[in-house]
C-alpha cells in the first residue's frame, strides 16, 4: 500500500476512552538480538512502559499515536480515559494504515499531543546504526514542529543513551523540554523461549510541552 499524507483526520482510527479494539502483543525489539528484524521495525510496546509515562504526565486533550502498530500503546492510553487517534504507515489491523507521519503537515483535528515509540530503523550493522540515529533526529524535528503548531505536548520513547548525543540534546533543548522519565527496568521487547537474549538498552520518555510555563526540565524515574 502506498503511504499517504494525513489529509482526512475524521477517517483515522479513533480509540475512545475505555474502548479496546485488539489485545496488543507484549514485545518490541530494538537491539541487535541475532534475529531478523520485523518489517518496518514493528514490535509492540509492553503496557508497563506506557503506564510509566502516565504516572508522571497529565495530557490535556486528544492524542495522536502515529506509529500505532497493533494498538499496544493506544489501548493503554484509552484505558486511562484518553481519546486517541491511531495511525501507522503499515496495516497492523488497528487504526488507519498507509499514513506516513513524516509526510503529515498537521496533527489530526482536535489533537493536542503526540505519544509514540518511533521506529529505530535497521540497527543490525554499523551503517544501519548510523542511519537509525539520523532517522530519529528527523522524526523528533517533525514531531516538535507539529506539536508546536497546536501548543501541545510530545512524548517519545527513546534509548537513554540517545538523549546524550550532541545533536539530540541540542534539538531537545531548543524546545520546551519538560522532562526525562527514565525506566528503571530494561524493556524485554520479545520472547523467544530459551533463545531470548537479555535486553541491552535502557530507555526513557522525553517530554516536551509547549503549553507549560517555562522552567528547568525534570529528571524522573519509573
Amino acid at each position: 500500500m502506498k503511504p499517504v499524507p494525513f489529509q482526512d483526520p475524521l477517517a483515522f482510527g479513533e480509540t475512545r476512552a475505555g474502548a479496546v479494539q485488539v489485545r496488543p502483543a507484549d514485545a518490541r525489539a530494538i537491539h541487535i538480538s541475532g534475529f531478523a528484524r520485523e518489517t518496518r521495525d514493528f514490535y509492540a510496546t509492553p503496557s508497563w512502559v506506557t503506564e510509566a509515562l502516565l504516572k508522571h504526565v497529565t495530557f490535556r486533550g486528544k492524542l495522536w499515536e502515529p506509529c500505532c502498530g497493533d494498538g499496544a500503546m493506544s489501548s493503554v492510553l484509552a484505558a486511562h480515559g484518553l481519546d486517541v487517534v491511531s495511525s501507522d504507515i503499515a496495516d497492523r489491523g488497528f487504526g488507519r494504515p498507509g499514513v506516513d507521519f513524516l509526510a503529515c503537515t498537521e496533527v489530526p483535528e482536535g489533537c493536542r499531543g503526540i505519544v509514540t515509540n518511533p521506529p529505530y530503523g535497521d540497527t543490525g550493522t554499523p551503517a544501519g546504526q548510523e542511519k537509525s540515529s539520523v532517522a530519529m533526529l528527523k522524526f523528533l524535528r517533525h514531531a516538535m514542529r507539529l506539536t508546536e503548531s497546536v501548543q501541545g505536548q510530545l512524548a517519545l520513547l527513546v534509548r537513554l543513551q540517545w538523549i546524550a548525543g550532541r545533536h539530540a540534546s541540542e534539538m531537545l533543548s531548543s524546545g520546551p523540554f519538560a522532562a526525562t522519565i527514565v525506566l528503571n527496568r530494561r524493556i524485554q521487547w520479545f520472547q523467544m523461549g530459551a533463545d531470548t537474549k537479555t535486553a541491552q538498552h535502557h530507555h526513557a520518555w522525553v517530554v516536551l510541552d509547549w503549553g507549560a510555563r517555562p522552567g528547568v526540565p525534570v529528571l524522573l524515574f519509573a
